[in-house]
């Protein structure tokens, strides 16, 4: 262990002393067994740091209990969740490819996205020294998003998932899921240069769902309808078919809160103040912030209301129920917009 980061045995200390704010030596809700493929090793350098901060010496124990009720929330959502359904799904490596693992500051980052995910990406290659740069800002947004840039939690064995599930500090960050499902659709199908988008998914579903379209519809796909969006995520067999991609796929599916025990859930509408005390907590709050950026473009309550204005009450019915678990489970109120069945 690099000597700047602090051991799991004084990490163990700053649990006693918080009680139950943090899960440090208990990575899952309940076991989950996982197999995954070996290991792979790459080489990075390690940016400095200093030891883990208790949030007792931040003097924040407003937002510790913050972070302590989102917690309570996930986990009582998730023992209603299980005392509801019969199924037990075992974890499989494709599960853990958006946990993004830290070594030397010991963090795990599950990236959700249209939830900052570009910009905390960026902040992960400059925590793991991975890339050229000390500055977040300065990493190029494609470059962000490639894979090798980052390990993920799917590239270890089992005994070092166990490991690093046990003793690392866990965080993630929600968005209200309507918000951020417009977000997903005005960004990949209302946007001319998204073609592969328009090609793999438009194509896919202006054919099932638009009556009489048109030659040039079905082969450039770059018109999609929200109304026709959201038919296509509620059409029961677009998940027969293959799993939602990424960009609309639920919290819930890609993080598995139920099965690993999040010790930071971050909220896109507290974005900053949450992520900077993420890093303060890390022990580089003091040199690295989470980048600040223009939110002309971002997709807001209004808009979104706006969007749900033309989808039938039925449809808006079947949707909730789709994304109902990350509603509850993240605390997000039913939108006063919708007319539900």
């Amino acid at each position: 262990i690099h000597p700047s980061v602090a051991s799991v045995k004084e990490r163990s200390g700053i649990c006693k002393q918080l009680g139950s704010f943090f899960s440090c030596l208990g990575g899952r809700l309940w076991p989950s067994w996982l197999w995954v493929w070996p290991s792979v090793n790459m080489p990075h350098t390690v940016l400095s740091s200093g030891p883990l901060v208790s949030p007792l010496q931040l003097d924040l124990s407003n937002t510790a209990v913050l972070h302590q009720m989102r917690r309570d929330q996930v986990t009582d959502t998730c023992r209603a969740s299980s005392a509801m359904s019969r199924k037990r799904r075992v974890l499989t490596p494709n599960d853990l490819k958006h946990l993004v693992v830290d070594e030397d500051h010991e963090l795990i980052y599950c990236y959700v996205p249209k939830v900052a995910c570009t910009n905390w990406k960026r902040l992960m290659m400059v925590l793991t020294g991975r890339g050229k740069y000390s500055d977040p800002m300065e990493i190029p947004a494609n470059e962000a998003h490639v894979s090798a840039n980052l390990k993920t939690l799917n590239q270890y064995s089992i005994p070092e998932i166990n490991h690093r599930l046990k003793s690392y500090m866990k965080f993630l960050f929600v968005r209200e899921p309507f918000e951020r499902l417009v977000s997903a659709y005005r960004n990949k199908f209302t946007q001319k240069y998204n073609t592969s988008f328009h090609k793999r998914y438009g194509t896919k579903i202006i054919k099932r769902q638009r009556k009489n379209a048109t030659q040039e519809a079905l082969r450039k796909g770059d018109d999609v309808k929200f109304e026709e969006f959201v038919a296509y995520l509620i059409d029961p067999h677009t998940q027969r078919e293959e799993p939602f991609n990424e960009h609309w796929q639920t919290v819930y599916s890609l993080c598995h809160p139920c099965h690993i025990h999040y010790d930071l859930v971050g909220k896109y509408e507290t974005l900053e103040e949450d992520s900077n005390y993420v890093l303060q907590l890390a022990g580089v709050g003091s040199y690295l912030k989470f980048p600040t950026y223009a939110k002309s473009t971002r997709t807001t309550d209004e808009m979104t209301t706006e969007f749900f204005q033309n989808i039938s009450s039925e449809h808006q019915t079947q949707l909730y129920e789709v994304y109902k678990l990350d509603f509850l489970m993240f605390n997000y109120s039913v939108p006063s917009y919708l007319k539900l069945e």
